[in-house]
């Protein structure tokens, strides 16, 4: 091999390695924006999964109580503003349920 030839192959092999490189590096930063390692970490030790799950399941059932209570507050309370109208068909048929309903929390 001439001494032109050795340059231009060591130039695309240079050219190879960068872009092998780039590349190595935007996969290594994809990696740790997806936090793999924290997840990997997660799976080997399955009893601080499980407590978490049962956290988690805890807090969505709280939530969801709150939620409903608050939900059912305003919806009582609608109840009673439309009651208070004196609405002919309605008023009657809304006064019944607020009735029923309060008679269910006492």
């Amino acid at each position: 091999m001439t001494k032109p030839d050795e340059d231009e192959e060591h130039s695309k092999l240079k050219q190879s390695l960068d872009a092998i490189e780039e590349r190595l590096v935007k996969v290594t930063n994809d990696l740790e924006r997806t936090q793999i390692a924290d997840y990997v970490t997660l799976m080997n030790r399955p009893l601080k999964l499980m407590w978490r799950n049962f956290i988690g399941g805890i807090a969505r059932g709280v939530g969801s109580a709150v939620g409903l209570a608050f939900f059912a507050t305003f919806i009582v309370w609608l109840l009673q503003a439309l009651g208070a109208l004196n609405l002919p068909i309605i008023g009657d048929y809304i006064a019944d349920i607020v009735r029923i309903v309060q008679k269910q929390i006492e």
